[in-house]
This record gives C-alpha cells, structure tokens and sequence, in this order.
C-alpha cells in the first residue's frame, strides 16, 4: 500500500478519534465541576429546605424556576456565540462576532426585567407568592443573567473548558455563602433572591474575557435571523420542559405538596446538569465539522457519555435508603409517606434520563443546522403544558405524563438518525477514483455466483449431490433454478443478504493494483486483532505479515497460507463480491475474504487479476452494518432479526421446496456471516 493512499485511508479515522478526545476531554472537564456544582447546589436546597421549611421552600423554588425559564435567552446566546466563534479562529472575527451579541444580550436583558417588573403583581398572584419585592429581585438577576450567557459562549466556543468550569463554580460558591449569611440574619426567602443576584453578577465578573476582547469593536452580521430563531425557540423548548412541571404545581397544589415536589425536582436538575456538560464539549466540536459522519461520530461519543453518567445516577437514587431522604431534607417532606417520596423520587429521576438522551441528539442537529429538533421540542413543551393542566390528581400522575412526553419525544427526534442522510455519497470528499464498471448484472447471476464459492461448506452436504449441477452449471434463464440457488443461499446468508438496501445495483467491476487499497474486509470478530481502527485490507495484511516475520501462526493466518497453496492450483473459486456506495469509496468484501488475503499474499503484483470481481452499489450501503458497523447499522439488524423471528420475510417463499430440506424461512434462521474461501 503507498504512502499516499495509506494517508488517505486513515485520515479520517485519525480525525475521528481527535474529535472523540476532544468531547470526552472537554466532558471530563465540564463533568468535573459540575460534579462540584451539583453537589453544591444538592447541599443548598438542603440547607434551605430545612431552614425555610416546606412551604418557604416551594416559595424560594418557584422563584427560582421563573429564572430557569429566562434561561431560555441565556442558553440561547450562549450557543449562538460558541458556535459562530468556534466556526472562525480569526481573533479580529471572534473579538467582533462577542462584542455584538455581547451587546445585543445587554438590550434583551433589559427588556426581559422590565417585563418581569411589569408583570410582577400577576406573578405573585398565580404563584401564591408572599412578597412583591422578591419579584424586583428576580427582574435585576434576569437583566445579568443574559449577557452572562455570551460570556460563556465564548469560553465554550473557544474550547475554554476550564475556564467555563471554574465559571461554573464561582457562581454556586457565591450563592451557598451568600445564602448562609442571609438565612443567619433572618431575610428569609428575599435573603434566598438576594444571594441568587449577587451569584450571577460575581459569574459575570469572574468571565470577562482577555484584553483582545475589551474596546469598543465595530458590529459584525452574526447569522441568519432563521438559525438564531432556532436556537433561541429550542431553548424556550428546553426551558418549558425543564421547569413548568414545578410551576404548575405550585399552581394547582398546596404549598406544603409543592415544596415536596419541588424537593424531588431538585434530582432531575442534578441528572441534567451532569448531562449538561457532555453536551456543552460536544456542541461546539460538532459544529466546527459540517461533516455528517465527523458529527455522528461525536455524537455517538456523546450519548454513549450521557447514558453512562445518567444510569449511574438513577441507580444511585434507587438503591439510596429511604431513611437518608428524611435525615438531609426532615420529616416535614416526608409527610406523603416516606415509601412514596422515594418512589417519586426514582421515577423523576427515569424522566429525567430520557429527556437528557434527547437532548443530546437535538443539540447536534442544531450544531449541523437541522431545525427541526427546535420546533418538535417547543411542540412538545406545549403539549406538555396542556396534559399537565388536564392531568394533575396526583404528584405521582404529574410525573407519569412527563414520562409519557419525553419518550415520545426522544422517539420522534431519534428516527432521523435510522435513516441514511440523502446524498450522503456527494457530500462527502471521495478517497478514490472512478471505478472501471464493466456490465451490469441481474441479481441471479450474484447469487449463483455467491452460492458458488459457497457451495463447500459442510451446512450443504445434505443438498451437493444432488443440486451440484444446479450450483456449478446452471441456467440463469430458468427461473425454478434461480429459486433454487436463492434458497440454497439464504440457507447460511439469507441475514446477509437482507441487510442489503433494496435499491443495490450490482455491476461486474474491473479492479487495478492501486484499487486493492480501498478493499476493506467484513467486520466480523475473528478480523478485529489485525484491524486496528478500521478494516482496510491492506493494512490487516500488513498486521499479518508481522505475525509471520515473528514467527507466530495463528489459526486464520495458517488458513490463508492453504488457500494461497491452493490458488496456485486453481482450485479456489473465481468470484469475490463486493458492495459500496459509490465509485470512489471504500468497497467492503462480503464473500471471499479470505482467498483476496491469500491472493495478496502469495501473488501481490496480479492479485487484482486473478478474481471476477461482482460489487453492489447504494447510496444507502452505509446503513448495513456489513458495510459500516455503527450503532444505527446494528439496530436496523437488530430490528430485522426480530421481525424475521416472527414474520416470514423471505422472498424465496414462492420458490419450489428442494425435497423436504430446509428452505425459505428456515433456511434463512441459520448462519448469518461469510467466512468462505
């Protein structure tokens, strides 16, 4: 294999596992302070549940929820500013791109406290809110709560991890020990408010930016009216589902019910937080690469990070004694029955994980400017709204209709991902040139050819004698030998051959010397010690010839050394197929691995010469997992090996039966992975 065309192979695998480093460094970071931040933030609630008691509480937890609901604007220009600074790395462009939204998110603060000064006697009202003056506070923290939202975007668009985590804990620091001194002094819940204003200022302070950023800068076009409209609409999205529940239920709740509940959404904060910060290092690293499969990668990363950290959480909540809830929070929020608390507790914690996997996958499509996550999520959150004000007998049944919505919703933004992108082949750079196409052929041909150098295996001998005509030669005109052969086949590939798309075009297809570089093997187990990060054949050859050159001879390198002694007699099959998306793709082997090692082994200069080459074209291929094996490919296999143990979705069912012996369905419940000579 030439340097070059090794270069080109590997670098997108390189780039990939740069990318992973990157969001899981970042996570790792973001996880870190976030750990402390919600424990902090854990310890706060505590201390005010036990100080303020349950109904103070509820009072201080619905105030705070009315800012969480801002936080629709902040999180909103936060993501705006770390995507558009993470897309230019001209720091005249980045310095510009911050002072505009910087001032932009000055004048929308502003706005949004004087709405809240406003609106402050109808607030107080539907909330059942003590004191007026509580409100005032809530609109001056409002005001700096936005602008600090740029802030932070910029850290996180410039990969300032550390920087956005010490952020994170300067403002919880401050608002646990500002909180203390209020309580200590009897200010009650306005001590609570004040403390939170005082939070949000020091964050601001602590997140001025270096030097380059300081000055009057002249204004920058930030973006399209339409993608900060989707930013800004899913957070609102976010918000609504995040806080409206407890809301709602300060509404239609008494207050002691609705500090209980407001105690048990403290848990769901805590899991999104967490997750919080998986996705904060993924956004910006997905939207620096418009690739489609530089973000999946990323995003696989992310959910795998999500539901790792999620699990472990709900565990730990679960499997919590129920005795602790009443030593940290106090009996007062253990009068539903201390039974019942735990189990609202574990079964918000369930919601509250499902909603955070969604969340994962809407932030990439906003990263790739898909925008429909933003509007299906503000939907979502309508609906949520009208189910909970029609069903709310009970805080169990409050929590039971969150579930029902956020598995929904997680349902509805994740079947995008189970289908290939369209042109996914034209809007990826092709590693390869043209391939020499020579005819096309009939689906017949393949599979006689496949059953050919198939026909060997021990799963046949019940069926050689008498069938060896049909197999060796056949008529591909007769139609009831052609069903012959496909029963034949699907009895050890009818799983193969359904992954295939539908909409494969098969070609007999002429290969170069340089064309052996873009072969890749079947991903299958006995493969992985040779392949390294990837399949290439060429590469796993390399592997092999090391495993020689020391001396060392594992079964399938003993099993190639036969099959190159055995090509130089002729006594090999002729055919190798192939499938790909395109001509100037990688092209994997899905029958005659191992005769195209051994050929390159023992005849390298003429091995592309010595097979009939068959190859399956789809621009949908990479949804096969024989193709590419990632999560999306493994389900969609997944799914079909259930629906074909329940259904018969073979299409030979037609076909005339070969006396008794397994055929159709049956035939194709058997064997699944190609290992042919």
């Amino acid at each position: 294999m030439t340097t070059a065309s090794r270069a080109q192979v590997s670098a997108w695998a390189d780039r990939r596992e740069h990318w992973r480093e990157r969001v899981v460094r970042g996570s790792a970071i973001l996880l870190l302070s976030n750990g402390v931040v919600a424990a902090t933030n854990l310890f706060y609630n505590i201390l005010l549940a036990r100080w303020l008691g349950a109904a103070g509480f509820g009072h201080a937890s619905a105030l705070y929820t009315l800012l969480m609901l801002i936080t629709a604007i902040t999180l909103a220009f936060q993501i705006i500013t770390s995507k558009f600074i993470a897309r230019n790395s001209e720091i005249q462009i980045r310095t510009r791109i911050y002072a505009t939204l910087l001032r932009r998110a000055w004048q929308v603060g502003g706005g949004v406290a004087a709405v809240l000064g406003a609106t402050s006697i109808y607030l107080k009202s539907f909330l059942n809110l003590p004191a007026e003056h509580d409100l005032a506070l809530l609109a001056l923290a409002a005001g700096v709560y936005v602008p600090l939202g740029v802030r932070r975007g910029k850290m996180q668009g410039c990969y300032e991890f550390g920087g956005l985590a010490l952020n994170l804990v300067a403002e919880v620091a401050v608002k646990l020990g500002v909180a203390v001194l209020c309580l200590r002094l009897g200010m009650g819940v306005t001590g609570v408010m004040v403390a939170v204003v005082l939070s949000i200022v020091a964050a601001y302070v602590a997140g001025s930016p270096g030097p380059g950023y300081r000055g009057r800068q002249e204004r920058v076009k930030i973006a399209p009216f339409g993608e900060g409209m989707q930013a800004g609409m899913y957070f609102v999205g976010q918000v609504i589902l995040s806080n409206l529940d407890v809301l709602l239920v300060k509404h239609f709740f008494s207050p002691l019910e609705a500090g209980i509940y407001a105690a048990i959404a403290l848990v769901g904060r805590v899991v999104f937080m967490l997750s919080w910060s998986v996705v904060s290092s993924m956004f910006p690293v997905s939207a620096s690469h418009s690739n489609s499969q530089a973000g999946r990668s990323v995003l696989y990363t992310g959910l795998l990070l999500v539901g790792g950290v999620t699990t472990v959480f709900v565990g730990t909540v679960a499997l919590a004694p129920r005795a602790l809830w009443a030593v940290l929070l106090g009996k007062t929020f253990l009068s539903i029955g201390t039974a019942e608390f735990a189990s609202l507790l574990s079964e918000y914690a369930l919601m509250t994980t499902v909603y955070c996997l969604a969340v994962v996958v809407m932030m990439y499509e906003i990263s790739q400017r898909i925008g429909t996550s933003a509007w299906v999520q503000l939907v979502t959150a309508t609906l949520l709204a009208g189910a909970i004000w029609r069903y709310h007998s009970s805080l169990s049944e409050v929590i039971l209709v969150q579930m029902i919505v956020m598995g929904v919703l997680l349902a509805i933004v994740v079947v995008p991902l189970l289908r290939e992108p369209k042109d996914a082949a034209s809007s990826r750079e092709a590693l390869f040139g043209p391939l020499q196409r020579l005819r096309a052929v009939l689906e017949d041909e393949v599979i006689a050819e496949f059953l050919r150098g198939e026909f060997y295996h021990p799963d046949y001998d019940l069926y050689r004698q008498e069938f060896q005509s049909v197999v060796e030669h056949g008529d591909l005109s007769d139609s009831r030998e052609n069903d012959i052969r496909r029963a034949l086949l699907f009895r050890r590939r009818g799983r193969l051959w359904r992954e295939l798309p539908n909409d494969t075009e098969w070609w007999e297809v002429e290969l170069t010397a340089r064309d052996l570089d873009r072969l890749q093997t079947f991903p299958r187990n006995k493969w992985r010690r040779f392949a390294g990060r990837g399949f290439n054949l060429a590469e796993m050859l390399e592997r092999i010839e090391a495993e020689r050159a020391r001396g060392r001879k594992s079964q399938t390198v003993e099993k190639l050394d036969a099959i190159a002694a055995d090509l130089l007699g002729n006594e090999v099959p002729n055919s190798v197929m192939l499938i790909g998306t395109h001509d100037g793709y990688p092209l994997t082997i899905i029958e005659g691995n191992h005769r195209m090692m051994a050929a390159i082994l023992a005849m390298p200069e003429s091995a592309h010469r010595r097979f009939r080459f068959y190859c399956g074209f789809s621009a949908r291929m990479d949804s096969c997992c024989w193709h590419k094996t990632h999560p999306v490919s493994v389900m969609r296999y997944a799914g079909h090996m259930l629906h074909d143990f329940f259904y018969d979705r073979d299409p030979t069912s037609a076909a005339p039966r070969i006396d008794q012996k397994p055929t159709g369905l049956e035939a194709s419940r058997n064997g699944m992975c190609p290992d042919s000579r």
